[in-house]
Order: C-alpha cells, then sequence, then structure tokens
C-alpha cells in the first residue's frame, strides 16, 4: 500500500530514536499501549473481527514483530513513564502465533531496561486455542494477567466466534481455560456483546461466574460500522471471500452490520448482569463497567471510553508503527514509528494531543445537558455516528441504552458510594438491596424493568435459561 506505512527499520540507517526531554512537559506522564506483535494475523476468524481487515494496510508483508523492533519498544515504554508502574500489554490478532520464546525475551528486555524503582505488570489477550502446559506455565512464572477472549455458553460463544472452516471455537476455548486453571494462571473474561447474546445478560454472566469461576469480567459492545456502499459487503464478513478483495476497516458510516449490538439492547444486557451482581456478588466478582462507574462517582476515571477526554490508549504495530488508539488503526491516525520517532514525543504531539481533547470538544448538545454526563462523557468517539434527539451529528451510537444503565444502576452506585466514604465496604449494599426486596415483596414488578414479577426475574426463583446448563461440560471435565 502507501509507502508511509511500510517498516523503517533503524538498521538500514544505523541510527535509533532518541528521547526529546524537551517535549516532555507535553507529554503524559503515563498510558496504556496495546501492542500487536502478530499485527492483525489471527488463527480463528471471528465474523464480526474487522481487525482482520487491517492487514490491508501492510499487504504483502509477514505480520511479525522483529527482535528490533521488540527491544524498541520495550526501551521506550519504560523511558517514557513517569509513574512507578508500567503495563506491558500484548493484544492481536492473535499474540500467541509469536510463540512462547518471543515473550520470555520480552521479559528479559524489560529486566534489562526497567528503571529502579519501576514495577512493571504484564497483561496478555488470547483467544485460548494455543495455550498449553508450556504457555502456561510461562504466564504463571512472569505473574502474566491473561484475557481470555470468550462470548458465553458454547450455543452463544460458537455463534461468531468461528474457525476459517465455519466451526465453532468452543471447545477449543475450554481447552485453554483449562490450561490456565491447571496451572493457577490469573485470568479475566473478555465478552464482546453482540447480536447472538444481547438478549441474554444473566446467562452469560451466571457461566462466567459458576462455570468458568471468572472473577474479573469485560463486556465490549460490537459495532460494526458500515456505509451505504459498504453495508451488504461487512454484513458478509471481514474473512477473506472468493472474488471479494478485503476491505479495510475504518470508523466511517453512520449504518452498523446485523451482528452489531442494538443500542438499547446493550443497556439492558448491562441491567440484566447489574440486578444480579448488586444482589450476590458485590466484592466477589468485579465486572469492569460497574467498577468504573463508582470510581467515577469519585472523580476518577479509569477507563479512557467514559473519560472526559482520551488518546492514552495508543496502538503498536508489529513493525513499529505507532497508531493515536486500539481503535483507530486506519492511515489518518498513525501518528509515526517508533524507529523514526521516539514513542513519548509521538504521545506528546499535537496530533494526539488534538486527538484526546476533541473528544470533550465535539460533545452534541444532548450530551452537554444530560444528568449522567458525569459517567459517561458521550462514550468512546468511535460510536459517535447518530443522531442526537436534536438531529445533531456526532451523537454516540449507544447513547440509549447507556442512559438506562447509568440511570438504573445510579441509586445503587451512589449508595456504594456513599457507603466507601463512610468507611464501610461496598458490599454492605447487598443487605441493603434484600431489604429493599423484602419490602417490595416477591410478586411486586422487578426493579429491572423487564415487565415480570420479581420472584420470576431477579429474585430467587427466577428460572435458569437452557444457555445456563448447555455448557456443563467445561466444569465437569475442570
Amino acid at each position: 500500500m502507501e509507502a508511509s506505512l511500510r517498516t523503517r527499520a533503524s538498521s538500514s540507517s544505523g541510527e535509533e530514536a532518541k528521547l526529546d526531554r524537551s517535549r516532555l512537559a507535553d507529554a503524559p506522564p503515563r498510558f496504556h499501549l496495546l501492542a500487536k506483535p502478530s499485527g492483525s494475523t489471527c488463527n480463528i476468524d471471528c465474523k464480526y473481527c474487522f481487525f482482520l481487515s487491517k492487514e490491508a494496510l501492510y499487504p504483502n508483508e509477514k505480520h511479525r514483530m522483529s527482535n528490533e523492533t521488540l527491544e524498541t519498544y520495550i526501551r521506550q515504554l519504560l523511558e517514557s513513564h513517569r509513574t512507578p508502574e508500567v503495563t506491558v500489554a500484548w493484544q492481536g490478532g492473535e499474540p500467541t502465533l509469536m510463540r512462547v520464546e518471543f515473550f520470555r525475551k520480552a521479559v528479559e528486555i524489560v529486566e534489562q531496561y526497567r528503571k529502579p524503582g519501576q514495577t512493571v505488570k504484564h497483561t496478555f489477550q488470547t483467544n485460548g486455542i494455543l495455550l498449553d502446559d508450556e504457555w502456561c506455565e510461562f504466564f504463571r512464572q512472569h505473574h502474566f494477567l491473561v484475557g481470555l477472549s470468550v462470548d458465553g455458553p458454547r450455543e452463544l460463544h460458537d455463534t461468531f466466534r468461528v474457525d476459517r472452516r465455519g466451526q465453532g471455537t468452543f471447545d477449543l476455548v475450554m481447552n485453554g481455560w483449562r490450561q490456565l486453571r491447571k496451572h493457577g494462571v490469573d485470568f479475566n473474561v473478555l465478552c464482546t456483546v453482540n447480536a447472538a447474546n444481547q438478549h441474554h445478560g444473566r446467562s452469560v454472566y451466571r457461566f462466567f461466574r459458576d462455570e468458568l469461576g471468572a472473577r474479573w469480567i469485560q463486556f465490549i459492545p460490537i459495532i460494526e460500522r458500515a456505509t451505504e456502499q459498504t453495508i451488504q459487503l461487512a454484513n458478509r464478513g471481514w474473512s477473506e471471500q472468493a472474488g471479494h478483495k478485503r476491505v479495510l476497516y475504518t470508523q466511517t458510516g453512520n449504518r452498523v452490520t446485523d451482528r452489531s449490538v442494538g443500542a438499547k439492547e446493550y443497556g439492558l444486557f448491562l441491567i440484566d448482569v447489574f440486578e444480579e451482581w448488586v444482589r450476590r456478588d458485590v466484592g466477589r466478582v468485579f465486572v469492569q463497567l460497574f467498577d468504573v462507574t463508582l470510581e467515577a462517582l469519585f472523580g476518577r476515571h479509569l477507563l479512557c471510553i467514559h473519560a472526559p477526554t482520551c488518546g492514552l490508549g495508543p496502538a503498536l504495530e508489529y513493525n513499529g508503527d505507532l497508531y493515536a488508539c486500539d481503535h483507530f488503526v486506519e492511515p489518518g491516525y498513525r501518528l509515526g514509528n517508533i524507529h523514526e520517532t521516539h514513542m513519548l514525543e509521538l504521545m506528546a504531539s499535537p496530533a494526539q494531543r488534538r486527538f484526546g481533547m476533541d473528544k470533550r470538544d465535539s460533545l452534541t448538545a444532548q450530551c452537554g445537558r444530560c444528568e449522567v454526563r458525569a459517567l459517561c462523557n458521550g462514550g468512546c468517539p468511535k460510536d459517535r455516528f447518530s443522531l442526537s434527539r436534536d438531529g445533531e451529528a456526532g451523537h454516540n451510537y449507544l447513547c440509549a441504552g447507556l442512559e438506562l444503565f447509568f440511570m438504573q444502576s445510579r441509586p445503587a452506585m451512589e449508595t456504594m458510594a456513599k457507603l466507601v466514604r463512610n468507611g464501610r465496604p461496598a458490599s454492605d449494599v447487598m443487605a441493603i438491596t434484600a431489604s429493599d426486596d423484602k419490602r417490595r415483596g416477591p410478586y411486586a414488578p422487578c426493579p429491572c424493568g423487564s415487565g415480570r414479577k420479581f420472584k420470576f426475574c431477579h429474585g430467587n426463583h427466577a428460572p435458569r435459561h437452557s444457555f445456563d446448563s448447555g455448557s456443563s461440560k467445561a466444569r465437569r471435565t475442570s
């Protein structure tokens, strides 16, 4: 493709990008970079994974990070942080395609360049299919936090998370999960919310909690944008298709694919999970969005999606190209290459600072007067392609669902915040909620808004959905 997107390795000139310390005043003291050592290359073919299309950025190249780029990346990352803790985060594509030896080298380089007093945490996102004894022993030895991608029980997971033959990957992923458990590796679950599982919030959550033993869960909405011209192609998926050139996905268009989660449905999914969690699992199971919502009530924004500004979540491609954000790996958001310009200078660049501030400065009027704005701040810029109630462009596609969730959860969230301020654990909210439920009575409408009686919805006699037991094989064979 364009020559500007190709690797310019420092070995060709014998020079190495140095840090210009005069730029430190404009640079963030910390950021969370996602490195993609195998680029967009993956060993499965999830139907909603538009990142597969990113191979079009680097055609005819083998997407593998070299040892030279690995060392440059680690060294610059550690030099760039002026906080005592640094996270080295690996993602893909599928990073296990790089094999264990690559990451052993990465750990060695971390120890070589780690500054005195600097603590380094290692995280690793994987589909789990290649995990075996060697991988998991390595993760355990070096205290990696591993994110495992699962979309729920078999019937839901296998809808979109398929291999290149179109076969479901659930059994393969469960084999990886068993390896993580066998070796005592610290893991969390990353679940996408999509058209297949959007009506099964509690079933998905219970599966993770009860069968996988997950204690940290992330729910990521699938929103695949398309234009009028590309929607039919996008609906067919992002994998290789006979007679069709793979189209590079960019954050453009105001249509969404059939696989995308509905806006209101996303909020109802979160509410379904929240009403289960707030009665049974506070302090025991940690759901990322619930945690960051509570933190926002203390004025702390720990997740870029709901922070007032962004720009602290760059993505690094296998060849050293740095992009403004993991969601914007496309030509218009390429900041430069770390072999040519130090990472911290790229993060301090006017382009990156503008990218971060645009989030705050481009809010619609509806966002400006919203009573839960402090919890949401307009959401992720990638999702701002809808019209507001006033007909203003640039509103968040998920707004209807996010507003539902934040309004529904606010009383319990405010109760938890009050408990914490008074020196009590947030988990005391469960006893308060139980008391409220008792006063309400079992046959009153469930507070989740489903229209069903409480007893048969989020009460103790709620029927178990077939999805809750459909994957019990994972539990029996663990």
